[in-house]
């Protein structure tokens, strides 16, 4: 597989929950108002030791998007999301940004994120409301 180069943070950040890679700073959250599948998640500027899956087009609350999934780079666990492309004007701000889902990476003090039993009994996939 060859060597495996993982971006080591500074400061408060978000991890991968199951090997704990670190993925984004706090700096770096944009909005925290978003909603997935398993509860919050937070739109990010940039993230670090991720790599994308294949692109495709999800409808999501705000509309269509074009998305590719992100996978943490050392373990492969799904962590979330990067928005491609937007297809409503006034969702053009995602392009280019990243989604972390809360339930799947730890908090900078290192806590887990419980998911809340509408979460659990199938609440919307999506993004922010």
């Amino acid at each position: 597989m060859g060597r495996l180069f993982v971006i080591t943070l500074e400061g408060d950040v978000y991890s991968c929950k199951h090997c704990k890679t670190h993925l984004a700073l706090t700096d770096d959250v944009i909005s925290k108002s978003f909603h997935c599948r398993h509860g919050k998640a937070y739109l990010f500027d940039k993230v670090v030791n991720v790599t994308a899956g294949e692109k495709e087009e999800r409808m999501m609350m705000t509309g269509l998007h074009t998305v590719v999934d992100i996978f943490c780079v050392a373990c492969g666990s799904i962590v979330g999301w990067k928005y491609e492309a937007a297809h409503e004007k006034s969702q053009k701000y995602k392009e280019g940004k990243f989604i972390l889902e809360r339930f799947k990476v730890l908090g900078p003090d290192g806590s887990n994120y419980i998911v809340s039993q509408e979460a659990q009994m199938g609440g919307s996939d999506g993004d922010d409301a």
